[in-house]
C-alpha cells in the first residue's frame, strides 16, 4: 500500500510511476477527490465537536446560576445528530479510500528500467554451465519413458493443469525441496518455517494478492480463507501488527509449501508438461529488514538464489525486469531464469523481489528504532529458492543422457540415497 501522505503531497510523482507500470493514472485523481471530500468532513466534524464543547461548558455555568439551559441542551442534541451522521459518511469514506489505496501497485525503485513489458527488461547477468545434451528431449518425454511423472492419471483425478510424481520422480521432488531448505538454512542462514496452507483474506490483502489478484486464488468460500499462492503469504505476515525491535532485524526465513493458483489468465499460454501448473512445489525466501539496508538485502537475496542454481549447476540467467513487467507489489524484480535444452528456452525459476513498505504498510508490521521512538514500517522481499516444476524441468533436460536416462546432479545424490543416475528400466 502507498503511503496516503505521499499521494496528497507527489501526486505527478505517482502519476508518472502508474504511467510507467502502464497502469491507469487517472485512479490518482479519484483518490484525491474522495481524500479532499473526507478531509473536508473531518473539518466539520471538529468544528461541531468544539461547538459542543463550548455548549457544554455553558450549560454547566447555567445550571450552576439555576437558569434554564433547556435551548443549549437542544442545540447540544442537534449538533449530536449532525456529529453522527457525519461521522457515519467518514467512516464510509475510509473505507472508500482504503479499497482505493489497495488497488495502487508499488511505485519503481529509480534503478528500475522503463518499459512496457517482457521485451524491455534487461540481461544483466548469464552463467554457463560445462554440460551440454545432444538432441536433448523435452521433459515430458522424458518424464514418460522414464515413469517420473503420470499426467494422463493426475488429469484423471483433477482436471488439466496438474502433476502426478510417481515412483523416483517424487522422490527426485523430495530430494530437491530437502536439499534446498537444507543448503539456505546452513549456508545462508535462514530459519526454516512450515506454515499453514490456509490464510485469512486480511493474510491475503497483507502481501497484496487480494483483492487485485483475488480471481488467481482458490478460495473456501464456507470459511473465507484462501490456499496459499506461495509461502511468501503466510510467513511475510507472521509479524503482522506487530512492532519489532531494531535488533530483531534483519529475519530471514526459508519455508517449503505446495502452491495454489487458479492461473486465470493463462488461456492460450504454453502449459504442456509442468511448465504451469495449478498446485506446485516451492521454497520460499522472506527477510524483514530496515529500509537502509533493504537494496543491500535484496542484492544478497539475488546470490543466494544465484547460489542454489551453481549448486544445481544449471544454465541461468538474471533479468532486472523494467516497470511494466514487475509484479504488483514490487518496487524492483529480478528474475533468475533456467535454460531447459529439450525446448530450447528459458524458464523462470525465482522472481527476487524488494517490496521496499508496501506490504508491511497493508500488514501494518513496524519496527522501533528506540524504546520512545515512533515505529517505522519495515522492508519485506522475498524470492522463491527455487520453484519447483521448472527446476525439475531444467534438471531432466539438462542432465539427459544420450539414452534418454538422467544423470543425477552431484548436490542432489545424498538424497537419492547415493544414486547417480535415473534410468529407463529403474
Amino acid at each position: 500500500m502507498l503511503d496516503p501522505k505521499r499521494l496528497r503531497n507527489q501526486p505527478d510523482e505517482i502519476r508518472e510511476a502508474l504511467k510507467a507500470r502502464t497502469h491507469d493514472a487517472e485512479q490518482v485523481d479519484r483518490f484525491l477527490e474522495e481524500d479532499e471530500s473526507w478531509r473536508k468532513l473531518v473539518v466539520a466534524s471538529d468544528d461541531l465537536k468544539k461547538e459542543r464543547n463550548r455548549l457544554s461548558e455553558e450549560i454547566g455555568k447555567l445550571k450552576k446560576e439555576g437558569k434554564n439551559a433547556d435551548t443549549k441542551q437542544e442545540e447540544v442534541r442537534q449538533i449530536n445528530d449532525r456529529i453522527k451522521t457525519i461521522d457515519a459518511d467518514l467512516k464510509t469514506k475510509e473505507e472508500r479510500l482504503n479499497d482505493l489505496l489497495l488497488y495502487f501497485p508499488n511505485v519503481p525503485h529509480p534503478s528500475v528500467p522503463r518499459g512496457a513489458g517482457a521485451a524491455d527488461n534487461v540481461t544483466v547477468k548469464t552463467w554457463e554451465n560445462k554440460i551440454t545434451p545432444s538432441n536433448p528431449a523435452p521433459h515430458w518425454d522424458l518424464a514418460e519413458k522414464l515413469k517420473l511423472i503420470d499426467f494422463a492419471r493426475a488429469a484423471k483425478l483433477s482436471g488439466s493443469m496438474f502433476a502426478l510424481y510417481v515412483g523416483l520422480g517424487a522422490k527426485l521432488q523430495r530430494a530437491i525441496i530437502q536439499f534446498m531448505l537444507d543448503f539456505h538454512i546452513a549456508k545462508h542462514g535462514y530459519t526454516e518455517i512450515y506454515p499453514p496452507y490456509l490464510v485469512k483474506r486480511e493474510i491475503m490483502v497483507g502481501t497484496g494478492q487480494v483483492p487485485k489478484f483475488e480471481e488467481d486464488m482458490y478460495r473456501c468460500d464456507a470459511d473465507d480463507l484462501f490456499l496459499i499462492p506461495t509461502a511468501e503469504v503466510p510467513v511475510t505476515n507472521m509479524h503482522r501488527e506487530e512492532i519489532l525491535g531494531l535488533e530483531e532485524l534483519p529475519k530471514y526465513y526459508a519455508a517449503y509449501t505446495a502452491c495454489f493458483r487458479r492461473e486465470a489468465g493463462a488461456a492460450g499460454a504454453d502449459t504442456r508438461g509442468l511448465q504451469r501448473l495449478h498446485q506446485f512445489d516451492k521454497v520460499e525466501l522472506v527477510k524483514l529488514t530496515t529500509p537502509e539496508s533493504s537494496y543491500e538485502e535484496h542484492e544478497k537475496l539475488l546470490v543466494d538464489v544465484e547460489d542454489v542454481l551453481q549448486a544445481l549447476e544449471l544454465k541461468y540467467r538474471i533479468l532486472l525486469l523494467c516497470s511494466g513487467d514487475m509484479g504488483f507489489s514490487a518496487a524492483k524484480c529480478y528474475d533468475a531464469e533456467a535454460w531447459c535444452p529439450g525446448q530450447k528456452k528459458w524458464a523462470e525459476v525465482s522472481s527476487c523481489s524488494n517490496f521496499e513498505d508496501f506490504q508491511a504498510r497493508r500488514a501494518n508490521l513496524k519496527f522501533r528504532r528506540e524504546k520512545q521512538s515512533k515505529p517505522e514500517f519495515v522492508h519485506t522481499l522475498n524470492a522463491s529458492g527455487l520453484a519447483l516444476p521448472r527446476t525439475v524441468i531444467a534438471i531432466l533436460e539438462t542432465y539427459q543422457q544420450s539414452d534418454h536416462c538422467v544423470a543425477i546432479p552431484n548436490v542432489l545424490q545424498p538424497y537419492m540415497n547415493g544414486m547417480k543416475e535415473i534410468k529407463i528400466n529403474a
